[in-house]
């Protein structure tokens, strides 16, 4: 699979900044997402937590799925709209959880799994056909089966509080991917409605556990 370059831009900058992270407990303490801290005013982190990682295994999970899904988006609107998604994406997951943990004044949490989580669910909705082989899994699996466990992964991390990981950002980033996705192409509500209510119904299962004090 060839590479955009605005995909190899993403990627050289996440690992660029999250390997200066990993060495650098000053750096990654400044610019991680804290709610104390964005709530003192440096809304700054809601950008740059969005380029950090916690480990290399963290680090790597993110680009693969980046790999995979940032040329389907590339190839449906063009690298600017990939671009302007990926950042939409990440601003919103920030966005969902300075709103879920507003109230925690030590909660942080760092990696791009807010824009990633965007590009995955706009990729799924421009080719909800699209299938993916795994590794131990000898049948390629529907992406949209992937990406739907992909967020209920993320509720299950969110209430156990897996890691020192946004689990809230993923859906803050598949509502800005998903919403995005919709704004630059609104025929997919007709063309595939199906696809478009499916993909709607993980981030609906979020906010009615948010609603029962669930999570």
């Amino acid at each position: 699979m060839n590479m955009h370059l605005a995909t190899i831009a993403i990627m050289a900058v996440n690992i660029l900044i999250s390997l200066k992270g990993f060495n650098d407990v000053t750096f990654f303490d400044r610019y991680k997402f804290a709610i104390g801290a964005i709530k003192a005013g440096q809304r700054d982190r809601m950008v740059t937590s969005g380029f950090l990682h916690v480990d290399i295994s963290h680090l790597f999970m993110n680009m693969f799925t980046l790999y995979f899904f940032a040329s389907v988006v590339i190839n449906w609107f063009g690298w600017e709209k990939f671009i302007i998604i990926y950042f939409v994406s990440l601003v919103a997951g920030s966005i969902l959880a300075l709103f879920f943990h507003k109230d925690e004044p030590f909660y942080s949490a760092v990696g791009a799994s807010g824009a990633v989580t965007g590009i995955l669910y706009a990729a799924i909705l421009l080719q909800p056909d699209m299938r993916l082989g795994i590794m131990f899994i000898p049948i390629p699996i529907p992406a949209y089966i992937l990406g739907l466990a992909y967020m209920l992964y993320s509720i299950y991390g969110m209430k156990k509080r897996l890691g020192n990981i946004g689990h809230t950002a993923h859906f803050g980033g598949a509502i800005g991917g998903y919403a995005t996705t919709l704004l630059f192409k609104p025929d997919l509500i007709i063309t595939d409605t199906l696809m478009v209510i499916l993909l709607a119904i993980p981030i609906i299962i979020l906010f009615v556990l948010e609603k029962l004090g669930k999570i």
